[in-house]
């Protein structure tokens, strides 16, 4: 009883070797480069708009999409104690001019006639929206905005 299961432990790990062994081959990466090769740095690209407010709104491409920012927010701050995006955005209006809010899915529960408040798990802005530039896809895509 010993021995035939012996043999049959040999011939199972024999053929495994055999077959792994025949499918081997070279290995590439993706981008036909080595995986020892630099990769280049992307090149630096001008935001769409310069200026708060003075774009129109980014339109979405799909429900649930968070806004996107048509400005640059290069040298805002953004920190827990310090939010540049919350001078413009905590009120529906900015030096007469109207502005998107904040949802209020990013506000504290505040009292009746309370300014809003910021919800601190949600200070960091820039983790969801984001800024856009004019750049061509890195790769092609037939995506159709619902």
């Amino acid at each position: 009883m010993k021995k035939p299961f012996q043999l049959g432990l040999i011939a199972a790990l024999t053929l495994t070797v055999v077959a792994c062994a025949s499918t081997s081959g070279t290995f590439g990466t993706l981008r036909d480069t080595g995986v020892d090769a630099p990769d280049a740095a992307p090149a630096s690209m001008t935001y769409a708009g310069k200026q708060p407010g003075q774009f129109a709104l980014i339109e979405r491409t799909f429900a649930g999409q968070p806004p996107l920012i048509p400005h640059t927010v290069e040298n805002f701050e953004i920190t827990p104690k310090e939010n540049a995006c919350l001078e413009c955005h905590i009120d529906t209006e900015f030096k007469g001019k109207k502005m998107p809010t904040l949802g209020k899915s990013h506000l504290a529960q505040a009292s009746a006639g309370a300014a809003p408040q910021l919800n601190m798990l949600r200070w960091q802005c820039d983790s969801c929206h984001v800024p856009q530039v004019d750049a061509k896809p890195l790769v092609s895509n037939d995506f159709k905005a619902n």
